[in-house]
């Protein structure tokens, strides 16, 4: 590891543990030149995902933009950044775990309203009605009625 302070080619490891997420090692290197410390995160290196959208166009998956639309239907209801940050974590495990590097953006949300669904209906609703493009009352109706009969 290059050191970023001098650009000496050689630095040492002085301690190594798991990151907070548990996802990353942090490791404590030190610069055997000038002798000053810092910090890097080694990670796993994974392809990046990529959503296909309803008219066919293509992007990288985002995390963050799932977050907000969650947070979007969340909004006035008892469910913690927390639970949203563990959601998104595990819509993101489920969709690295396939085998497929293009997935539909009806796979990520149908991942994360049943995510929803099992913390809070209101927020679940919320989100399929974006979701889902409720035109009518009706059709919210029947998405109620879906609900209740589970």
């Amino acid at each position: 590891m290059k050191c970023p302070f001098c650009g000496a080619p050689d630095t040492k490891v002085i301690d190594s543990r798991p990151s907070d997420d548990d996802l990353k090692i942090r490791r404590r290197r030190e610069c055997v030149e000038c002798a000053k410390r810092f910090t890097t995160y080694e990670a796993i290196e994974t392809t990046p995902l990529i959503l296909v959208k309803k008219n066919g166009e293509r992007e990288a998956f985002d995390r963050e933009k799932v977050l907000r639309s969650m947070l979007k239907a969340c909004e006035k209801r008892p469910v913690s950044a927390e639970q949203l940050s563990m959601i998104c974590d595990r819509v993101e495990k489920n969709l690295q775990n396939r085998l497929e590097k293009e997935i539909s953006t009806e796979i990520v949300g149908e991942l994360v309203m049943d995510e929803l669904r099992q913390i809070d209906k209101v927020a679940y609703i919320r989100f399929a009605s974006v979701y889902r493009d409720f035109r009518d009352i009706e059709t919210f109706m029947e998405a109620i009625q879906k609900l209740r009969d589970e």
